[in-house]
């Protein structure tokens, strides 16, 4: 990413070890709007909120925006197992860089696969010490693994995960309806309220059907190929099955990676209808359309598909209104090879996003273009992902009592993405080259400063978010 010229604000964010501490600013990120005032941290958490920017010993940090940490729901860290994909350390300096101060990481692509008690206690070990933010986990639901489910959960996930199509990871089966069948009655005694089941929602038959239609396997290099491959009737239809099956067992349920607004739409009626249905969109749905996207273009290659000009268009619409709970990122990377890039064949490559660092960024970029305001950005992006994770209370806010995860950010500022200086492990990633606007200046964990102008803390003091701790 090309290094911004520093701003004189930039320069007085300061260094600190200590976790009390006091930041001023003329704009701060509330929940609806942005105020003129003086954070104030001790312990590691936010103890008031004042009105004047006159308070003993504060950082001034001018009219650059100090907004609440990015909670990022939807992260694919490949450790311990596939490191060489991506790790923790790695991908929580990405993070920190790219104003996240939260990720909760998927199950699937560690080894072994996060559905049993002991894989996850594995995966924790491997993050602990290693990663610059806070970090908590989903839980796996795979086929046979139903007895798991409350070990688990009783070792502090935040809820669970699993697909309805094939994963593309071999220990991380697609479920069906008996086993959904068999889950969600263990899930649904869990905690208060039972707990929530995220869902890649792709109907395995509608996409093997559609792919045999789809030239795909003839014509590989074609985008055009891949989208009608995996059309929106198979996110619509996989929804369907869902609905019927929460029905049965009072679930709840949400929704990942929504490409589609028809599939929004069913989601948003059945809301309407008593069932306690959330759902999620991406940076990419929102950012790229498929008549952009040229053949042979795998770095594009992510499932559900990006998909038409105006299905993003009505993404849009649909966040004004409301209609969505949250935006997550879905960093899911890999190695280059595993993305075919010389042969740019879309039937091989691994479909998955690289865009952590640059998740908040792409979104206001495009949110602001829109007209959207940064009130906007932090409801999809802070508080909405706390909501779903069950932070709320303590993440996702600038208010007392929260945890001191802060953003020193500057909204007007641009630049243009350069892929080799992502601190993500591999570099490649479809936003190379963009010029995207706002720029993260500086980011505090628990009021510890862990990021700024492009320099980390010598230690990675992320912890642990266990459903108990919260």
């Amino acid at each position: 990413m090309q290094d911004p010229v520093p701003t004189p604000a930039a320069a007085r964010y300061g260094e600190f070890i200590s976790n009390n501490l006091a930041i001023s600013s003329t704009r701060i990120l509330t929940d609806s709007a942005l105020v003129s005032g003086t954070v104030v941290v001790r312990d590691g958490r936010i103890a008031e909120v004042l009105s004047t920017t006159s308070h003993p010993g504060a950082i001034d940090i001018g009219d650059a925006v100090l907004m609440p940490g990015v909670v990022d729901t939807h992260v694919h860290v490949n450790e311990p197992g596939r490191t060489d994909w991506e790790g923790f350390r790695s991908a929580g300096r990405a993070a920190a860089a790219g104003g996240i101060t939260s990720i909760v990481v998927m199950p699937l692509n560690c080894t072994p696969a996060a559905t049993t008690a002991a894989a996850l206690l594995a995966e924790a070990a491997t993050a602990k010490g290693e990663c610059a933010v806070d970090y908590g986990f989903w839980g796996g639901v795979v086929p046979g693994n139903t007895s798991q489910l409350e070990p688990l959960w009783n070792n502090g996930v935040l809820g669970f995960k699993c697909f309805l199509s094939p994963s593309g990871v071999d220990d991380f089966g697609h479920v069906s309806e008996q086993d959904l069948n068999e889950a969600l009655p263990v899930l649904a005694r869990l905690g208060d309220n039972g707990a929530v089941l995220l869902v890649h929602a792709e109907d395995p038959d509608t996409l093997a059907a559609a792919r045999a239609a789809s030239g795909l396997d003839t014509h590989p290099h074609r985008y055009a190929s891949y989208l009608a491959s995996r059309p929106a009737a198979a996110e619509e239809r996989a929804v369907s099955l869902l609905l019927r099956v929460a029905r049965k067992h009072k679930s709840r349920l949400h929704i990942v990676h929504v490409s589609s607004p028809e599939t929004l739409r069913a989601i948003v009626n059945a809301r309407r209808n008593g069932f306690a249905i959330t759902s999620e969109t991406c940076p990419h749905y929102l950012a790229f359309a498929s008549e952009e996207v040229t053949d042979k273009s795998t770095l594009f290659k992510c499932a559900p598909p990006i998909r038409t000009r105006k299905d993003r268009d009505r993404l849009w619409t649909a966040l004004r209104a409301g209609s969505f709970d949250l935006i997550a990122s879905d960093h899911s990377p890999c190695p280059p090879d595993l993305k075919c890039l010389e042969t740019g064949d879309f039937a091989q490559a691994w479909g998955g996003i690289s865009s952590l660092q640059l998740s908040l960024s792409v979104v206001w970029s495009h949110a602001s273009w829109r007209g959207f305001a940064l009130t906007d950005v932090a409801q999809w992006m802070c508080a909405g992902p706390a909501r779903l994770a069950g932070l709320d209370g303590r993440k996702g806010r600038i208010a007392p009592g929260y945890d001191a995860d802060l953003v020193i950010f500057s909204p007007e500022r641009e630049f243009v993405v350069q892929g080799p200086a992502l601190e993500h492990r591999h570099k490649a990633t479809p936003y190379h080259g963009a010029t995207l606007r706002g720029v993260v200046e500086a980011t505090y964990i628990r009021g510890q400063q862990v990021f700024k102008a492009g320099t980390f803390g010598a230690e990675a003091t992320g912890q642990w978010l266990k459903r108990t701790a919260q």
